[in-house]
């Protein structure tokens, strides 16, 4: 199904004021013939009365188009154009508004509760207004949906808690509403198809001997560290299975990620313990080199000659005090160690 735009002229105000001028002119004349006691029988006199009977018709042709706006028309089931451009057209009175997702309520930016801000209700009719006062238009302005968190498993088995937003437009109105039930719904289920096929991919930390990029070789993608590569193959899995409805993914954001409840305090103390042990290697890297240019300096200087016992009391010494966690208490030896 391709679009194809309704080829109509914006003539909805010239329609609106004739019918209305043809009214006033129907209804002054049946109150002049009622005045003057005139022929009832007369062909101008029926002509009146079928007018205000069925001249009310022509006004259901009336469509009003926003900028970024658009609507779907069918005649007896047939699809006979989009209307696009803004203005005020009249089209067929017999035309329908199609749009079967106009009533789906999704976590979304423009999908308000209009039920509540209606002050009527119009059920019926061939008009852009559904039951429950509902508009059947479609919105071609970029929308943000928010899924639900997941919980998805990672590469490692991990379970992790993720949420995304995507930001989409309709790019075709007529795939739309005709190739797929409904395209609101059907958008939201690929989201979330898509994020957990692009999930599984990585680890949510940086891990040895993991390939994110399917070149057979190890890498450091993870979830927490390349949130922006992890987020365009989202957007681009998200867009190969919308094509098909006329949608047109713009963007796709991480909002949240982190592990899941069960395991979150498990792997903040491996996190804790790796990070003391980086910690301690840094000391101990330092401490090493402290220590050797301290009996570089020594030697150099000729401040004292020690022999190998010794510097190796003196090397234990600086290392206790240089990787201690608490302050050292010195000792003071006033005799020989001999």
């Amino acid at each position: 199904m391709e679009e194809k735009i309704y080829k109509s002229r914006k003539l909805g105000m010239p329609v609106l004021v004739l019918v209305l001028a043809l009214y006033g002119v129907a209804i002054a004349y049946l109150i002049s013939v009622a005045a003057s006691g005139g022929d009832s029988s007369t062909p101008l006199f029926l002509l009146s009365i079928i007018w205000i009977s069925l001249g009310w018709l022509l006004l259901l042709g009336l469509r009003v188009i926003r900028p970024q706006e658009a609507a779907v028309l069918t005649l007896f089931g047939k699809y006979v154009g989009t209307l696009k451009e803004p203005g005020f057209y009249f089209v067929n009175p017999f035309c329908t508004t199609f749009n079967p997702a106009a009533e789906t309520k999704l976590n979304q930016s423009g999908d308000v509760d209009d039920e509540k801000k209606s002050l009527f209700k119009i059920k019926g009719g061939n008009n852009d207004v559904g039951q429950a006062g509902v508009s059947k238009k479609i919105s071609l302005k970029i929308m943000t949906l928010s899924n639900n968190r997941q919980k998805i498993n990672d590469c490692l088995g991990n379970p992790v808690e993720i949420g995304i937003a995507v930001m989409w437009k309709v790019n075709d109105t007529a795939k739309a509403v005709f190739n797929v039930d409904n395209y609101k719904e059907y958008l939201s289920l690929q989201c979330d198809a898509a994020l957990r096929n692009i999930v599984k991919i990585y680890p949510y930390d940086v891990a040895p001997g993991v390939d994110t990029t399917g070149d057979g070789l190890a890498d450091e993608g993870s979830l927490r560290g390349s949130s922006e590569e992890v987020a365009l193959r989202i957007r681009n899995e998200i867009q190969s299975r919308v094509e098909f409805a006329g949608l047109e993914v713009v963007e796709a954001r991480i909002t949240y990620l982190a592990y899941a409840p069960e395991i979150a305090a498990v792997m903040l103390q491996r996190q804790q313990a790796s990070a003391i042990v980086d910690a301690r290697k840094m000391i101990v890297d330092g401490a090493v080199g402290m220590v050797e240019m301290a009996l570089d300096r020594l030697n150099e200087k000729g401040v004292v000659e020690l022999d190998e016992e010794r510097k190796a009391a003196m090397v234990s010494n600086l290392l206790v005090v240089l990787c201690g966690n608490h302050d050292a208490q010195p000792v003071v030896n006033s005799g020989s160690l001999y």
